[in-house]
């Protein structure tokens, strides 16, 4: 799943370097955690928060494997 992320955030950034995923997994849930450079933030989010949306939409449907949560938080 880091892959699907880094695939889908890298090109869309000014500072590809500086992207960071990390994930935790407990029992009940899986989270992943972006980091970007502070002048990319704009771009994850998006107009009216549209694209992290989308970006949670799609991880949540990749994983359906899983029984647990996805969750897509940004930093």
């Amino acid at each position: 799943m880091d892959k699907l992320l880094q695939t889908i955030l890298e090109p869309m950034l000014d500072y590809p370097e500086a992207l960071v995923i990390t994930s935790d997994e407990t029992t009940h849930k899986i989270s992943y955690k972006i980091s970007v450079h502070e002048s990319d933030v704009g771009r994850i989010i998006g107009r009216g928060g549209r694209f992290i949306k989308a970006l949670r939409i799609v991880v949540s449907s990749a994983d359906r494997d899983s029984s647990k949560k996805v969750f897509v938080d940004l930093h």
